[in-house]
C-alpha cells in the first residue's frame, strides 16, 4: 500500500529538526534531497525507520532521502510547501518531547564533517547542478530516438524536422540551464550565471580568435558553462562588495557580465574545449585498448557510488560525450551495476523464501523488484543487500561481468552508448545507438544485462550467504 505523500512529508521534517533547519529542497529520480542549517537535529535512524524510505545518504549538511521515482515528486512537493510556509512538522506518536535533543549529535556531527571532505563537496555541488536537468535530458533523449527511428524508416517524413527541432533545442541551449543552475547553488545572481554562459553557445562567437584559431559556437559545452558561471559568480560577489550601494543595480551585473563574458571568450572556452576533447578521446582509448577490463571495473564499483549518492558527479562527462558523439558510452557499462543488483536480489528471495524471519526482505524485493529492472536500483540497495552485506559484494561481481561484456565488442569495435542519461535497465533500450546502430547496440547491451542478471544470481548463490557450520558426527 503506498504511503500518503503528505504524511511522509511531515514524518521527514519531523526527524531532520523541523521545516525552521531546511534550507533548500530539491529532488533527482529517487531522492528528496535536503540541505540542513544544522546536521546534528536530524535522526538518521529515525529516517530509515520510516516506512516508503529505502535509505538514507548524510553527507554533512546535505540529505539525499531514497523515496523512489513518482513518490520523490510528491513527497518533494509537500516537504517544499511546508518548508515555504513555515509549517511545522507533525510529530509522531511515538516521538519523545525532544527529538532534536540527543545523546552523540556532537560526536555524530563531528564524523559528518570529517566525512565530509572537499572533493565529495564538490562533486555534491556539481550534481546540484546538473540534476534538475535530468528530466529534460530524459524527454529530449527519448524524442531524439524516436526521430531516429522515423529517418532510418523513411515513416511520417513530414513530422521529423518539427520532431528533431523540439528534441534538440534542449540540448542546443544547456549551457544557459547549467549557467543559471551553478551560479544558483553557488550563491550567485541565475540570471547573470546564464547570461555569461549563454556566451559559450551565441552564434557570434565564431568571429572571435584565440591563439590564431576562430573559436565555434557551443565550444566547451557545459564544462565551459559551468566554469563560466562560477566566474561570474565570483566576479559578482566581489563587485557587490566593493561598490556603492547606490550604484550597485548598474554596475554589478555590467562589470559581472563584461569580465566574465572576456575572460569566458578568451580563456574559458578555449580551455574548456581542450578538456572536453579530452574526455572524448580518452573513452574512445579506453574502450579500443582495455573494453573488457574497464567495463569490469565501471560495471563493479557503480553501486558504491550509488550507495554514496556520488553517481550525479558522472551528468557532466555523459553530457559532455553527448555532445560530442552523440551518445555516451559510459552509462550502458555503469548501467550493468543494476542488472547485478537485479541477480543478487532474485538469489536472495530463492534462497530466503521460505525464512519467515526473513518476510520484511521478501515483501522488499517483491515490491522493488519491477523498479530495479527499470533501472532504479536504491530501494534494493538500502532495503535488501547492503543490510544482508554480502550480497551486495555479489551484486557488484554481477556488475562487473556484465560491464566486462559490453566492453569486450567495444575493444571489437562495436560501441554501445546512449543519447540521454537518466534511465538504465530495461528503460535505457529505447535510448541505445552506437557506431554500428541501435540494433546492434540493443543485442549487446541485452547480452550484457544477461550476463549481469545470471553473474549476480549465481555468485549471490555461492557466495553471498554465511556458511553454516558442520556439526560433527557423534563418536
Amino acid at each position: 500500500m503506498r504511503n500518503d505523500p503528505a504524511s511522509t512529508a511531515a514524518a521527514v521534517l519531523t526527524r531532520v529538526g523541523g521545516p525552521a533547519n531546511v534550507t533548500s529542497v530539491a529532488h533527482c529520480m529517487t531522492r528528496l534531497r535536503l540541505t540542513l542549517a544544522d546536521p546534528a537535529a536530524a535522526d538518521e535512524a529515525g529516517l530509515r525507520a520510516l516506512p516508503g524510505v529505502a535509505g538514507v545518504v548524510a553527507d554533512g549538511p546535505a540529505w539525499q532521502i531514497v523515496l523512489g521515482p513518482g513518490v520523490v515528486d510528491e513527497v518533494t512537493a509537500e516537504v517544499a510547501a511546508r518548508v515555504g510556509a513555515g509549517q511545522p512538522g507533525v510529530r509522531d506518536a511515538e516521538l519523545g518531547p525532544d527529538t532534536q535533543v540527543r545523546d552523540g549529535a556532537e560526536l555524530r556531527e563531528r564524523r559528518r564533517r570529517r566525512d565530509a571532505t572537499p572533493v565529495r563537496t564538490a562533486l555534491r555541488r556539481v550534481a546540484n547542478v546538473f540534476v534538475p536537468l535530468i528530466p529534460a535530458l530524459i524527454g529530449c533523449g527519448i524524442l531524439s530516438g524516436i526521430n531516429g527511428l522515423l529517418l532510418n524508416t523513411g515513416w511520417l517524413p513530414g513530422l521529423t524536422p518539427a520532431l528533431s527541432a523540439v528534441a534538440s533545442a534542449f540540448m542546443a541551449l544547456i549551457a544557459v540551464f547549467v549557467g543559471h543552475n551553478t551560479a544558483a547553488e553557488f550563491g550567485g545572481t541565475p540570471v547573470l550565471g546564464s547570461a555569461v554562459a549563454a556566451v559559450v553557445v551565441h552564434p557570434g562567437v565564431a568571429k572571435v580568435a584565440v591563439f590564431g584559431t576562430q573559436l565555434a559556437p557551443g565550444q566547451g559545452g557545459v564544462l565551459g558553462a559551468l566554469a563560466a558561471a562560477l566566474l561570474a559568480t565570483r566576479v559578482e560577489k566581489w563587485v557587490r562588495g566593493r561598490v556603492p550601494g547606490a550604484l550597485d543595480v548598474l554596475l554589478t551585473p555590467t562589470v559581472t557580465v563584461l569580465v566574465s563574458g572576456l575572460v569566458t571568450l578568451y580563456g574559458l572556452m578555449y580551455a574548456a574545449g581542450a578538456v572536453a576533447t579530452a574526455i572524448g578521446t580518452a573513452a574512445d582509448w579506453l574502450l579500443a585498448t582495455a573494453g573488457a577490463a574497464a567495463g569490469l571495473l565501471l560495471g563493479g564499483l557503480f553501486l558504491p557510488l550509488v550507495m554514496l549518492g556520488l553517481h550525479q558527479a558522472l551528468i557532466p562527462i555523459h553530457t559532455t560525450l553527448i555532445e560530442q558523439e552523440g551518445y555516451t558510452v559510459l552509462l550502458p557499462l555503469l548501467a550493468m551495476a543494476g542488472a547485478g543488483q537485479v541477480g543478487a536480489a532474485l538469489a536472495v528471495y530463492v534462497r530466503l523464501r521460505h525464512d519467515e524471519t526473513h518476510a520484511s526482505v521478501l515483501t522488499t524485493i517483491r515490491s522493488a523488484l519491477p523498479a530495479g529492472l527499470l533501472g532504479v536500483g536504491e530501494p534494493l540497495i538500502y532495503g535488501v543487500s547492503l543490510p544482508l552485506g554480502r550480497p551486495f559484494l555479489t551484486a557488484c561481481a554481477g556488475g562487473a561481468a556484465g560491464g566486462g561484456f559490453v566492453g569486450f565488442f567495444a575493444t571489437l569495435g562495436t560501441r554501445v552508448g546512449a543519447t540521454a542519461i537518466g534511465p538504465s535497465g530495461w528503460a535505457l533500450f529505447p535510448l541505445l545507438t552506437g557506431n554500428r546502430g541501435p540494433a546492434a547496440a540493443v543485442a549487446i547491451y541485452a547480452g550484457g544485462l544477461l550476463t549481469g542478471y545470471a553473474v549476480g544470481f549465481a555468485a549471490t548463490c555461492l557466495f553471498g550467504f554465511p556458511r553454516r557450520p558442520r556439526v560433527a558426527a557423534p563418536a
